[in-house]
């Protein structure tokens, strides 16, 4: 009752707040009342368009009894007539009746509540009588969804004509006249205006149309565009199969083969009974970290450590001294620590099977290798702070260690609890107290692998938490960019989403049929784009809309010159799968490009919001968020047959008569054939190699060059709009950086700013470098714009190569394009390490409240040409002061000395006339120090 007196008095609130705090059940929302009437009709026939679809999105129904119009017309003109009645009755009774009975006032309540509701029944009639069916929906879409369905999309009617369209009916046939019909659908639920058509026949040619319905009926159909489609996918082009099929079930097989072999094995006899154990819950379980006889490590020495932070939002589980979980590994770490760390990796996705594999290990624990007893003391360390926690699951490691300058290596696990229930009764602590407490006994010179932890936690924290999150279904452009050093290759990914590459979407139909793909392989020029779009609404000219948008779009978003951006190509030896609801189109660099080697030089600079991942991590982390499954089965299999292979090669090295020699042969063969059964599986399902290998191969260059899709005489890619705050009140806070011995090699880093701008950090204590293990910001693929990094043949480079942590040291600076003819060539820039240091980073101010931090962003120093010296014109990113001679006529930056160097400015050209030089310095404070804006600071 409530519900329909808040219908009838159009209170939309109250009808708001009752659908949020009751079910459907409980409010009868389509039972109808004594009039046979529902909420909805009430609301429709009222013409209540915001009421009407309130309702519509929380499910309600039209009343069964109105199935044709003569009958609602009727029972409306009921309705009327009957509350007409009761008003003349009600009349006349209060008339007849004296003033002073005493049921007047209840007479006359009632005959006022009946006239309301008599001209609320004449103003349905008179809505119901005014209105007429809906237009056709609009923009009715259709698309090919697989080899066997077909997906319509919609859009509401461009007018309803006074009446709530409450229902959509999609029909479709073989024939262009819609006769015969092959099937109907009637969609109730206007939330979601698509349906996908299943059971289709692929190949065969489909017409779609969309009808809408009110309360006068159905109005006219609208047919889609494209007219017709075929079920197909572009896998019906050559006969692929996807990648992932059957792979699982290999490897299960061979994961059932590895722990087969070992229940025989003396190091398993005593797991064959298996011990009493009783599983305990993660809030009981984690009572363990209070108990006294717990030993955690409170400060790093020189050693390899591990750490588990989990975490509840901001709110970090400590021990009872209010320190993060850690334990010791070793009290070293050797050169191989990468492919341990890698090792240890994989392990994160059997932490229930530790002790298992430690019973592996112990037979001839005394006599191990190197390797080996890393892994075991890996092992033992995960088992140790697994029963300190009193929880298995350690969660996710973090894709690098954290090194520091005293010989600490840090391995991190990440964990998210805000899904466990019961957690109060465990030790939480807010990670800006554990900064706080941390900055009062850290030294900011030489901050330990532990400090550079807990200042870059917020940072670790977002990435473990981005790392799990996947695209909306979808067809996706993503952009395939490494970068390699002596030992590995890194990948470029976004921030806000780590486990993919940088992408933008196409459409919202993952599908790429037969048609578009045959389309996309025979392009072998502009003029076939040119003829495509001519054919009007057909798949094709659709699909080279969306892949043409989508292509700017990236190439904005990374930032390619348009005059560079016609050497891309599209990936065209397949089109990439992740799982059933997204797929992607790669676009590739230049195969010169793909992968930018030590000291080489990035020709293109993405902007800000990138990050680098070693490939082999960015593997795993990528399968984890769309095929967990098969990944943490390879992950099983793969950890346990490195360690038989370590055994196996021990086994070997320690046979001393023939049968023991024949038997660890026998044993080494088998695990090398295991091995390569899990390779070849591996093999198969590593699509970023095999997209690798293709845009490295030169000859010929292979793919769909990006010049035959788009026209880039014509077509002009769009800058980003430029920041309109020019003074901000403080800057986001660097990541560290590159270690104090590369504290002047690192200069040119200082000119490697995305906003290609040089930054001078200053405080009242002395600053420190951090290891380079921690610089996500400092990526190798994001040079500066070349106005700010360009480097003449006289620049030194010195520094460029050195590389820390298996990290590639790659010195970002664009070269500069050829001069034009007449052009006159600067001279080498001068440029002072001295004067212009370093984003040397200084987090420990961050959580330091009475100490200060300002950064001096001085646009790198520039000094105006000469006029005589005309110079090709730069674009430069709009964040940066411009010191330009003339307004849109910026020269070429010229970086100067120190002061005892400032009298080897360019000097003009003989005639020339001599300006003054100035340049503008503006300074503000990089954090909230509470001091006013305009507070002097000297430079």
């Amino acid at each position: 009752e409530a519900l329909f007196e808040a219908v009838e008095h159009q209170e939309i609130d109250l009808v708001q707040l009752l659908l949020a705090q009751y079910s459907l059940e409980e409010l009868d929302l389509n039972t109808p009342n004594s009039e046979g009437l529902l909420p909805l009709d009430i609301a429709i026939m009222t013409n209540n368009v915001p009421m009407a679809k309130l309702l519509l999105h929380a499910g309600a129904k039209e009343s069964p009894h109105f199935v044709s119009l003569e009958g609602r017309a009727v029972h409306l003109t009921t309705l009327v007539r009957e509350a007409e009645q009761r008003v003349n009755d009600l009349t006349a009774q209060v008339v007849n009746e004296g003033p002073g009975e005493r049921d007047a006032s209840e007479r006359e309540r009632q005959l006022k509540a009946w006239e309301w509701r008599h001209r609320l029944f004449k103003r349905m009639k008179t809505g119901f009588e005014h209105a007429r069916p809906p237009e056709a929906p609009s923009n009715v879409r259709l698309s090919v969804s697989s080899n066997s369905s077909l997906q319509v999309t919609f859009h509401e009617p461009l007018s309803v004509n006074s009446a709530v369209v409450t229902k959509y009916k999609v029909e479709w046939s073989c024939c262009p006249s819609m006769s015969p019909l092959m099937g109907e659908v009637v969609l109730e639920d206007v939330r979601s205006l698509q349906h996908t058509i299943t059971g289709l026949t692929s190949g065969a040619q489909y017409y779609v149309q969309v009808l809408a319905y009110n309360m006068k009926g159905w109005g006219p159909a609208q047919r889609s565009i494209p007219s017709c489609a075929e079920p197909s996918s572009w896998r019906d082009v050559d006969g692929c199969e996807q990648r992932h099929k059957g792979q699982k079930e290999a490897l299960d097989q061979l994961l059932s083969q590895i722990k087969e072999a070992h229940q025989h094995c003396r190091c398993h006899e005593q797991c064959r009974v298996p011990p009493h154990t009783r599983k305990h819950s993660v809030s009981k379980s984690l009572r363990h970290l209070f108990q006294p006889t717990s030993k955690f490590v409170k400060s790093l020495k020189r050693g390899l450590y591990l750490t588990s932070i989990l975490y509840r939002e901001d709110n970090i589980l400590v021990t009872p001294e209010d320190q993060i979980p850690i334990v010791e590994i070793d009290d070293s770490y050797s050169s191989s620590l990468m492919q341990d760390f890698l090792w240890f990796t994989k392990v994160s996705c059997l932490w229930e099977e530790i002790p298992w594999m430690q019973q592996c290990l112990s037979p001839s624990q005394s006599s191990y290798s190197c390797a080996l007893q890393t892994r075991l003391k890996m092992l033992q360390a995960v088992s140790q702070l697994q029963g300190m926690l009193g929880t298995q699951d350690l969660g996710r490691v973090y894709f690098e260690p954290i090194k520091d300058k005293h010989g600490n290596a840090l391995l991190v696990t990440l964990r998210d609890l805000s899904a466990s229930p019961g957690l109060d009764s465990v030790r939480w602590a807010q990670l800006c107290k554990l900064q706080l407490q941390r900055k009062s006994i850290s030294s900011p010179e030489e901050p330990t692998a532990l400090d550079m932890l807990l200042i870059t936690l917020h940072e670790k924290l977002a990435y473990h938490r981005r790392s799990r999150q996947t695209l909306s279904p979808g067809l996706y452009l993503g952009y395939l960019k490494l970068c390699s050093s002596v030992d590995q290759i890194r990948v470029l990914v976004p921030q806000k989403l780590p486990n993919m590459l940088c992408h933008v979407k196409i459409r919202d139909n993952p599908n790429v049929s037969r048609e578009e793909w045959e389309w996309l392989l025979s392009l072998g020029s502009l003029e076939d784009t040119v003829a495509t779009e001519q054919r009007v609404h057909s798949p094709q000219q659709l699909f080279l809309q969306d892949l043409r948008s989508a292509a700017m779009e990236l190439m904005t978003h990374i930032n390619i010159p348009v005059n560079q951006a016609q050497e891309f190509r599209i990936y065209s030896q397949e089109v990439l799968e992740f799982g059933e609801k997204v797929s992607m189109l790669l676009l590739l660099p230049p195969s010169d490009d793909v992968c930018t080697a030590p000291g080489q030089n990035n020709p293109y600079s993405p902007r800000s919001g990138f990050l680098t991942l070693p490939l082999q991590i960015f593997e795993l982390v990528h399968f984890d968020a769309y095929c967990p499954s098969f990944i943490g089965q390879y992950c099983r299999v793969s950890a346990l047959l490195e360690l038989e292979s370590l055994m196996s090669q021990q086994s070997l090295r320690e046979a001393f008569s023939e049968s023991e020699l024949l038997a660890a042969k026998q044993k080494h063969q088998q695990v090398q054939e295991h091995m390569q059964q899990m390779e070849e599986v591996w093999r198969e399902a590593r699509w970023i190699m095999d997209s690798l290998q293709y845009a490295r191969y030169k000859q010929p260059s292979g793919g769909v060059s990006l010049g035959w899709i788009i026209d880039f005489s014509q077509d002009v890619v769009p800058d980003k709009p430029s920041s309109t705050s020019s003074q901000p009140d403080y800057l986001p806070s660097p990541m560290p950086s590159p270690e104090t011995s590369r504290k002047h090699n690192s200069d040119f880093h200082g000119l490697s700013d995305e906003e290609g701008s040089s930054e001078v950090f200053l405080t009242t204590d002395s600053d420190y470098d951090s290891s380079r293990a921690q610089s996500p910001r400092e990526l190798d693929l994001l040079p500066p714009s070349p106005c700010s990094s360009a480097m003449e043949p006289g620049f030194s480079r010195e520094g460029a190569g050195g590389l820390r942590d298996c990290t590639p040291d790659v010195l970002q600076a664009s070269e500069p394009p050829p001069p034009e003819p007449g052009d006159r060539r600067h001279p080498a820039e001068l440029f002072d390490s001295d004067f212009i240091l370093p984003s040397r980073q200084i987090e420990l101010l961050r959580i330091t409240e009475k100490r200060q931090a300002l950064c001096v962003r001085t646009s790198s120093l520039e000094f105006p040409a000469s006029l005589a010296s005309p110079q090709r014109r730069w674009h430069r990113p709009s964040s940066v002061d411009r010191c330009s001679t003339e307004r849109g006529h910026p020269p070429l930056p010229t970086r100067a000395r120190s002061e005892e160097g400032t009298t080897r400015f360019l000097e003009p050209s003989p005639g020339a006339r001599r300006k003054s030089s100035y340049m503008t310095i503006r300074v503000y404070p990089q954090y909230r120090t509470g001091l006013p804006k305009e507070t002097s600071v000297k430079v």
